[in-house]
């Protein structure tokens, strides 16, 4: 595995010199932030974006640079309306990729809300858990026969994960008191484990999974912060750090935080990456540090047995509400 990428590196620089011609890679919240920015470097090489958003009117002029590009470098992007917190929209989006019967190279499940007030989805779900892990599951299960051998599924994860673990027993805060950032950190540890488990079931067609840290950025997914509850956030983590002894942490550009989803998308050997947690262009450390905020990737999020409750228990919800 090349080791010649790492936390700076842009998306452009990771897929310099290949060609993606003929690749076909389904994005999730392709219309803004990381994922705008992942669906614009994989069509300027050549790919085949199709680009799942919750809002098709909304998403057509935001998504004029990534056309652009396509038109520069070869690639395509088509738009589907897919809206993650609701199991209807996904089933249908996911029905409509399945009657195409096209196959994907890659999936990248980069879409995700973030610190969000309670609510609950249209089917009942806390909104985080629903929307980062619930709808993904949904909709990667059901098009699982799409993807073509030697695929790959991506999922963005977090730092946050070393917040909390899922809980498998009140996974919608039925009964306990509601925390933004547990129900988000839980929401993202919930991602590494369906990406584990995903990575189990298919990995003897060919086929790997891995979870991804695109690290820390400025884009729309703390819009349900103030910006005085943001900076707070950043003085929080920056503190810390620094009580752990650990580097301050740094912002990427955007081009960088979706440099590690191209890379374990097309790049990479699918083999060394499948079944882990990447952080900046590399598979992360396991570090159960008592810290929230440390780097690498806690023991619990890679835990198989937990992978394959989670795995369950998803499955059982939302055959519940079919």
């Amino acid at each position: 595995m090349t080791g010649k990428f790492g936390a700076k590196s842009t998306a452009d620089q990771v897929l310099s010199g290949v060609d993606l011609t003929g690749k076909r890679v389904l994005v999730t919240g392709a219309s803004a932030g990381i994922g705008r920015e992942t669906a614009r470097s994989l069509v300027a090489h050549g790919a085949s974006v199709v680009g799942a958003v919750r809002n098709l009117a909304k998403a057509e002029p935001a998504t004029a640079a990534v056309r652009e590009a396509a038109s520069q470098g070869g690639g395509s992007l088509e738009l589907i309306e897919l809206d993650l917190a609701s199991l209807q929209s996904t089933r249908a989006g996911a029905d409509r990729l399945l009657a195409d019967g096209r196959r994907f190279d890659a999936v990248i499940a980069n879409a995700g809300v973030m610190a969000t007030p309670f609510g609950r989805t249209v089917d009942g779900f806390e909104v985080q858990f629903g929307t980062n892990h619930l709808g993904h599951f949904a909709l990667v299960d059901r098009m699982g026969p799409l993807f073509a051998p030697n695929g790959r599924l991506v999922v963005l994860s977090s730092q946050a994960h070393g917040v909390a673990d899922v809980d498998l027993d009140d996974p919608n805060f039925q009964g306990q008191a509601y925390d933004p950032w547990v129900a988000y950190g839980r929401s993202k540890t919930a991602n590494i484990l369906f990406a584990v488990e995903f990575d189990r079931r298919h990995r003897e067609r060919g086929i790997r999974a891995a979870a991804v840290m695109p690290g820390n950025s400025f884009t729309d997914l703390p819009r349900h912060l103030s910006q005085d509850e943001l900076q707070g956030l950043l003085e929080t983590v920056g503190k810390a750090r620094a009580e752990a002894g650990l580097p301050p942490a740094e912002l990427k550009e955007v081009p960088q935080a979706a440099a590690t989803s191209v890379w374990a998308a097309v790049v990479t050997d699918r083999d060394e990456i499948g079944g882990r947690y990447l952080e900046d262009c590399a598979v992360a450390p396991i570090d159960d540090t008592p810290n929230p905020f440390a780097d690498g990737v806690r023991s619990y999020a890679l835990d198989p047995a937990r992978a394959g409750r989670l795995w369950a228990k998803s499955d059982e919800l939302i055959r519940a509400r079919s």
